[in-house]
């Protein structure tokens, strides 16, 4: 099994590249837990709620098991939940922190913010999408993550993906 996280700020194409990747190779797309969840809530969500979002990822991730010898692509993974938690909140709970810097996945795509933003209900940073960016790949750097950049329109993505993938699978 090779597991890849996509990551980025919001509206940088993850789900996107997630679904375009289970057509082009078969592989597993695990979704975003936090959408479910705060779809579900009916209410703002609160700190607390990102405790419970993380476990829901995680238990997501995990049904896919051992046995699945594809590329399971997880459309989001704990670093971004820490990073929301930081961001919103100002700190991040421990186990959050824990998870994020020690569950194994085999390379991240860190999504740039250079295609048009889209409206969501569930979106809160139009504005600062590049500083985003900026977070998440010092994030990466400072956990020593293995990642690439993924830029351009939908098929540079996919085949930058692509590509990111195979040669992974080349170094290992």
């Amino acid at each position: 099994m090779t597991k890849i996280a996509i990551v980025g700020p919001e509206s940088s194409g993850k789900t996107t590249l997630a679904e375009a990747l289970k057509l082009e190779t078969r592989a597993w797309h695990v979704g975003e837990a936090a959408r479910e969840y705060l779809a579900g809530i009916g209410r703002p969500y609160v700190e607390d709620d990102l405790l419970e979002i993380a476990r829901a990822q995680i238990a997501h991730e995990d049904l896919v098991g051992e046995e699945f010898n594809g590329i399971v692509a997880c459309d989001t993974d704990l670093i971004t939940i820490r990073i929301w938690s930081e961001e919103k909140f100002g700190r991040c709970h421990p186990w959050i922190i824990q998870q994020s810097e020690h569950r194994s996945y085999d390379l991240w795509l860190l999504c740039a913010p250079d295609i048009p933003w889209e409206a969501d209900p569930l979106r809160e940073n139009p504005h600062d999408r590049d500083r985003l960016f900026e977070v998440y790949e010092k994030m990466l750097i400072r956990l020593g993550k293995p990642y690439r950049i993924i830029r351009g329109a939908h098929e540079e993505r996919l085949q930058a993906a692509l590509l990111a993938i195979a040669e992974h699978h080349v170094m290992k």
